[in-house]
């Protein structure tokens, strides 16, 4: 089932010339008498209290780092703290016409974001929709800590609610939003729609792409804002964002129901720095950021300049705006002008701006121009603005009397952290409901055409049966994704060539015919996005299984990886999910930037599961392992096994649904005089290597297929050297740095009374990959190990050595730097 969109070169060779339509700069005319009639008078007060909230409360955070102390209130925060005083009639009127359902993403600078967004939730819900999200929330930990503060109604609780969870949250207590673990720059609240903040600029863009994909495939109601500074427009994932959300075939080749574009709202919240550098005229070349959005697509994704000063400017920005996206015409980018009068953090003292340019805004200030204007047009008196200042007041005075006592306001036990880093709690389906798919099951011409194949690689004689005949690891990989996705109605693949082509190495091959576009699609070369957008499509309630086609290009995605997909459970303190599985292939052949073994990188970051089977049996049972459940799981396969039958499980490959434990290692082959332990590929030349170790010196070599890099139960692999006494340990990941070296070391204190010698680790060499022809100079080979072991834990008879493995080739070899 090809693509049908024929490139003609009669046309794309047509002489032509394109015309980029007005971008509109600041068109806002205000009219009080039509503003009054709209809103009401109780919205427009409302959303000038909403503002004061968010001065108060951030003009608090700076006493507080700057002089320890708060209208008496003397507090130490030794943590960040990074302001939008200046910037609360842009946070206010992008959420003034915003429902519930609608999410926003920020910034390392989104306090005022938090609150304005549950702000506006607030009287969107009645009193017992109020109360029951609070009782249940962290188990009711927050609302226990202000119930017994005065208020007149729920609403006014709720708001006790907001001010104390965010600021509990940025001073890392116990009853913060939470727990602490996120702190000022991730704080959020997602049930009123205040989704996480991200301390990575530009960190929101691809994830919040993914939440908006979450609601169209999803038909879920609603938009998704990305708010992000200007500087982020100087980042690659914002751009990788941006292409992934205009990508043509949501109108031109997903089903016209599902809606068309994902809703997203990229909301440049532009202040005019990005921390000392100023965007404008010197870090930038736009000179109006607005233009950018020319450059995606040919309605210049609707772009416009809004006046960030006037709250009521911007929210009729986003209710026009909200119209197009949820009419699927998106995507949607505004350049939302503000400024930071308190700079970018309260260390820096503003001190790269003149006294002169901040003292323009100040005379311009929003709040208290905002407050004149309504004051001016009958809204509001000089007494009603009085008296909410000082509601405003006293509220957030309550909100940090609370806060910084240790005894109403404890911190988490740091062992509370572990329990936190992965949600364990495997799921059939994110949603109740039927999968979308286009045939049944067993009509998909792959699975008839696999039903007819052996299940095991050896005919009753042990020799190998030819490929063609026989069930692959590639085909084992297919049978578990397949049987999720007739499962899990959220789930969606996509990445590079994963449709129509079926994957780069065919995994996906026959799931095109099974699957309507929206579940199965080609994304943009944009691996940072595809990763990102993962895990934004995760954390809004889906689940996504995403494909890097190599290894090397985790660089691509290094953010979204480690600073992403690993850390949002832990740092929600559990409250969210991350049900994203990230396809890598490592591979062969392919020379120095598409043959590396990249395991040691992600093993070393915490929060990521690691899993690298070697076997078809390994490769389905964890593959299904891995799509039940809700952490996030870097699934490595190898290029040099996709063909491979199964060689050991003797009952062939299960035709039926089945997992392989977690953590849990497996014996290959018995042995009792050293132990091979082994990662990916390699466990086939290790095989080979206690076959000569075996059949030439009587050494007999017990070999371990690792299966997984975390988590790891060491169990069997210490039971093993207690009765061997020796381990040698291999993969094809470089010997610098490998992860090996962490199970050497393991070993060794594990086991440190049965070792007869010290760990031997045999990993590529520390080099870039050469040429296919020169591989089995670089990657470990059966005679490397077999000279290991003879030269470093048992000296074999005889033994000649091809390759150098001594003490001494490694002292010399770090020396070298190789």
């Amino acid at each position: 089932m090809p693509k049908s969109i024929v490139v003609d070169p009669k046309v794309v060779r047509k002489p032509e010339t394109l015309e980029v339509a007005d971008i509109p700069v600041n068109q806002y005319k205000p009219d009080a008498a039509k503003e009054i009639k709209k809103y009401g008078k109780k919205r427009l007060s409302r959303m000038y209290y909403d503002m004061l909230t968010i001065r108060e409360f951030e003009t608090m955070l700076n006493d507080i780092k700057t002089q320890g102390s708060y209208r008496g209130i003397e507090y130490n925060h030794k943590g960040p703290a990074h302001l939008s005083i200046g910037q609360e009639s842009t946070a206010v009127g992008i959420c003034a016409n915003l429902a519930i359902e609608d999410l926003i993403f920020g910034s390392h600078r989104s306090h005022g974001e938090i609150l304005a967004k549950c702000y506006s939730a607030i009287p969107q819900l009645d009193e017992e929709q109020i109360e029951k999200i609070m009782k249940e929330y962290l188990g009711g930990d927050t609302l226990r800590v202000v119930e017994s503060l005065p208020h007149d109604n729920a609403t006014d609780l709720a708001e006790n609610f907001v001010l104390y969870g965010t600021l509990a949250e940025i001073f890392a207590r116990q009853a913060g939003f939470n727990r602490g673990l996120g702190g000022s720059m991730h704080a959020f609240f997602a049930p009123f729609g205040s989704m996480p903040n991200n301390a990575i600029v530009g960190g929101s863009a691809d994830i919040a792409t993914g939440a908006a994909i979450y609601k169209r495939v999803n038909r879920k109601p609603g938009i998704v804002v990305a708010n992000i500074g200007d500087a982020s427009a100087g980042c690659g994932p914002v751009w990788e964002a941006m292409m992934l959300s205009a990508m043509d075939q949501y109108r031109s080749l997903w089903d016209k129901d599902v809606g068309g574009a994902p809703p997203i709202l990229f909301n440049f919240i532009n202040n005019f720095y990005g921390m000392g550098g100023q965007t404008a005229g010197e870090t930038m070349g736009y000179r109006i950021l607005a233009r950018i959005g020319a450059g995606v697509n040919p309605e210049n994704m609707h772009a416009e300049r809004v006046d960030g000063y006037n709250p009521i400017a911007v929210a009729e920005a986003i209710e026009r705006k909200k119209k197009i996206l949820s009419e699927g015409r998106g995507p949607v980018l505004l350049d939302t002008i503000t400024y930071r009068i308190s700079g970018h953090s309260p260390s820096d003292a503003s001190s790269y701006r003149t006294k002169e340019e901040v003292s323009l805004w100040e005379d311009a200030d929003s709040v208290r121009s905002f407050g004149e204007y309504l004051e001016a047009n009958g809204v509001l008196s000089k007494s009603d603005i009085s008296e909410l200042q000082q509601r405003v007041i006293e509220k957030v005075t309550q909100a940090v009397r609370l806060t910084v006592d240790d005894k109403v306001s404890p911190r988490v036990n740091g062992e509370f952290i572990g329990t936190v880093m992965f949600s364990n709690s495997p799921q059939e389906r994110m949603e109740e409901r039927e999968p979308e798919v286009l045939i049944p099951r067993e009509e998909n011409p792959r699975v008839q055409q696999l039903a007819r194949r052996n299940r095991y690689g050896l005919d009753e004689n042990g020799k190998e049966l030819p490929k063609m005949k026989v069930l692959s690891y590639r085909d084992a990989l297919f049978e578990a994704v397949l049987h999720r996705f007739y499962e899990d109605p959220t789930m969606v693949a996509y990445g590079e060539e994963n449709r129509d082509w079926g994957g780069a190495f065919a995994v996906y091959r026959g799931l095109t015919e099974a699957l309507p576009y929206h579940r199965l699609f080609n994304s943009s070369i944009s691996e940072g996005a595809i990763v990102g957008s993962g895990v934004g499509y995760a954390l809004a309630g889906g689940r996504a299984l995403v494909e890097l086609m190599y290894c090397d290009f985790m660089g691509r995605a290094g953010d979204e990886i480690f600073n992403q997909a690993a850390k949002w459970q832990s740092m929600s303190a559990g409250v969210l999910k991350m049900p994203l599985v990230v396809r890598v292939s490592v591979g062969s052949k392919y020379g120095a930037q598409h043959s590396q073994d990249w395991t040691s990188l992600v093993a070393h970051i915490p929060g990521l599961k690691v899993m690298f089977p070697a076997t078809p049996y390994d490769a389905k049972g964890m593959l299904n392992l891995a799509l039940r459940g809700t952490d996030p799981v870097i699934f490595f396969e190898s290029q040099r096994l996709y063909d491979i039958g199964e060689y050991f499980e003797k009952e062939g490959v299960p035709e039926g649904y089945y997992e392989i434990p977690e953590g849990e290692p497996v014996v290959r082959r018995a042995g009792t005089d050293c132990t091979i332990f082994t990662i990916g590929a390699t466990l086939y030349r290790a095989l080979d290597a206690a076959t000569v170790l075996s059949e030439k010196y009587g050494v007999e070599a017990e070999v371990i297929d690792g299966r997984f890099i975390n988590p790891l139960n060491y169990d069997r692999i210490v039971e093993s050297v207690r009765k061997t006494g020796r381990i040698v340990l291999a993969s094809d990941a470089c010997e610098r740095g490998s992860f090996l070296h962490t199970v050497a070391n393991n070993i060794s204190e594990l086991a440190f009374d049965y070792l007869d010698a010290p760990p031997a680790v045999v990993g590529s060499r520390n080099w870039i990959t050469p040429a296919a022809e020169m591989e089995e100079e670089f990657f470990p080979q059966a005679e490397w190990i077999v000279d290991a072991v003879h030269e470093r834990l048992l000296p074999l008879e005889g033994h000649a050595s091809s390759t150098v493995q001594t003490t001494g080739e490694i002292a010399r070899r770090n020396r070298m730097g190789v």
